[in-house]
């Protein structure tokens, strides 16, 4: 294999260990990098690290320093700060074992894939695999990676096993305080229906290809025109593409009807039952007429 693993060790279970490999499952985007150019010289602007009223400084004068409070720091040396990470011991231990719908995605941070790692931990490999499969369950524990402690969830994926950190407790907000302002109504039915419908006809199968970074697509072009041009500015006007200042709720109802609009006219939607008008009261009889003397 050609990559470099990310971590090399065991997947222990009880008294069974699994020696494996574990590789980055993501790499980083094709995304442009700018630099900060001085222009009339056309050269790369640098930077200095400075201190307010003496000026440069060399930077073995720099340790680091985590501030107690407006301009007090304790300054930590790095062989201090080296000394409390901790190493790692190569062991991945499965402690608990959960449904995969319990852990909620924002606690997801970063995939890796897991391999055996040689051909005698194969057997062993795939016997776990398919137990976690037919179970339908996610594997628990702590990973000691770099310095650091992760909490790290295993599973099935193909012929392999996916292990993605977690974030711990306090490192996600609370969704309480974003959604508490949002009412707890209930949709109307006529508009929950259209975009039912809607959501049912752009319904497909998640394929990645599909989807592109067309900001970095546009810087690119961007790049490939000033070159063309030999500096002239270049401003496009953003069109029809370019995001509305505001939606009006009363129109939702149309912009769902037209949102239904494409080939072969408008998805059918439900309609609302009719309702029954109210029964009219029969009229009241006239009295008769007093006959006159």
């Amino acid at each position: 294999m050609a990559a470099r693993a990310y971590w090399q060790g065991q997947i222990r279970l009880a008294l069974v260990s699994i020696p494996v490999e574990i590789y980055s499952a993501t790499k980083s985007g094709a995304q442009i990098a700018f630099h900060q150019v001085h222009e009339p010289s056309g050269k790369r602007v640098k930077y200095e690290k400075t201190v307010p009223g003496l000026g440069p400084i060399d930077t073995d004068e720099i340790v680091k320093g985590f501030e107690l409070s407006k301009g007090e720091y304790v300054l930590l040396e790095q062989d201090e700060i080296d000394a409390v990470k901790l190493e790692s011991k190569k062991t991945l231990e499965l402690t608990q074992f959960v449904d995969a719908d319990e852990i909620d995605v924002l606690y997801y941070e970063r995939p890796y894939f897991v391999v055996p790692a040689d051909d005698l931990a194969e057997e062993a490999f795939i016997v776990l695999r398919e137990a976690l499969r037919k179970a339908r369950k996610v594997g628990l524990g702590q990973l000691a990676m770099r310095g650091r402690e992760y909490v790290v969830s295993l599973k099935p994926c193909g012929r392999g096993m996916v292990l993605e950190t977690l974030r711990y407790a306090d490192e996600v907000n609370k969704a309480q305080g974003y959604f508490r302002d949002i009412p707890d109504d209930k949709p109307d039915a006529d508009l929950l229906d259209l975009a039912s419908t809607l959501i049912e006809k752009k319904t497909a199968k998640f394929d990645p290809q599909e989807f592109h970074d067309r900001y970095v697509d546009a810087l690119r072009g961007l790049i490939e025109r000033k070159k063309k041009a030999k500096g002239a500015k270049i401003i496009e006007d953003a069109g029809d593409d370019a995001r509305p200042s505001g939606g009006n709720v009363v129109d939702l109802m149309a912009a769902l009807k037209k949102s239904l609009e494409g080939k072969g006219g408008a998805a059918p939607a439900k309609s609302a039952p009719a309702r029954k008008a109210p029964a009219r009261k029969p009229a009241a009889k006239k009295a008769p007429a007093k006959k006159r003397a």
